[in-house]
């Protein structure tokens, strides 16, 4: 059983359970509260009875504390992290416990990595916690919350769960390039605008959201899918922090720049 090749930096973590007894078909995203670096996680591993398989750091860095064959004590139970890749993410201290763009863009490719070594050939998202816990309908996302009195992975994660497992399954299928390099990635989306409403409107509300641009009204956009003032708003100063156009429509020029973070 292999490790992923995006890892920046090593600690392993005493506290684990070693050989897992289940094969590998889950993922669960766990937030550290806090904007820690890899580093520091690490040696939180090392004293504090718990554990992840690989950590994600403020500065989007990948560490590896629990080695993909063993167990992690990260989800509050054994069942669960004996199937599941374990995954922290540097995050604010306070809800919604947002993550950085940087964090966001490194944990899909972690997570496509992971899939990809482990032949899990789709990542089903259930915002049902008895389909979550029991893997009904092919789900296999999981969350700390599920196991546990406790707020993690966080609302702003918790809420771009299916967002994940939407970009992850582009890539696993190929229908999108695996951004690297600065290199400009196409996709096709819908023309969007003010009046447009619609999953895309979700997806573009929840982007814009990760790279922070609010609304005119300084707060994060509702993600409810439409497209109104504050969202026109938001794409405009996107627009302007890129140098394009304007407009406050978002067409594919828009689209790409905002996928790529």
């Amino acid at each position: 059983m292999s490790n992923s090749p995006l890892v920046n930096y090593t600690k392993i973590s005493p506290n684990k359970t070693k050989n897992r007894n289940h094969k590998i078909d889950t993922i669960t995203i766990h937030c550290v509260v806090g904007q820690v670096s890899v580093r520091t996680l690490g040696e939180i591993f090392q004293t504090k009875k718990a554990s992840s398989n690989y950590g994600i750091g403020y500065d989007g860095k990948v560490g590896m504390y629990v080695e993909e064959k063993d167990r992690s004590w990260c989800s509050s139970n054994a069942a669960n992290d004996h199937r599941a890749i374990t995954i922290e993410c540097a995050s604010d201290m306070k809800e919604p416990y947002a993550i950085k763009p940087v964090v966001y863009n490194k944990l899909i490719d972690l997570i496509v990595d992971i899939c990809k070594r482990n032949g899990i050939e789709k990542l089903v998202w259930s915002n049902s916690k008895s389909d979550r816990v029991n893997h009904k309908n092919g789900c296999n996302m999981t969350c700390h919350r599920d196991y546990a009195n406790k707020s993690c992975p966080g609302t702003y994660i918790y809420e771009r769960e299916a967002q994940i497992a939407a970009e992850v399954n582009k890539r696993l299928n190929g229908d999108e390039p695996k951004p690297s390099g600065g290199k400009t990635v196409t996709v096709t989306m819908d023309v969007l605008k003010r009046g447009s409403k619609g999953e895309q409107v979700k997806t573009l509300q929840r982007l814009l959201n990760t790279l922070g641009f609010k609304g005119s009204n300084s707060k994060i956009l509702t993600v409810d899918g439409s497209f109104g003032p504050n969202v026109e708003y938001a794409v405009k100063n996107f627009q302007k922090s890129k140098n394009i156009a304007q407009d406050g429509s978002v067409g594919q020029i828009t689209w790409n720049k905002l996928l790529k973070g």
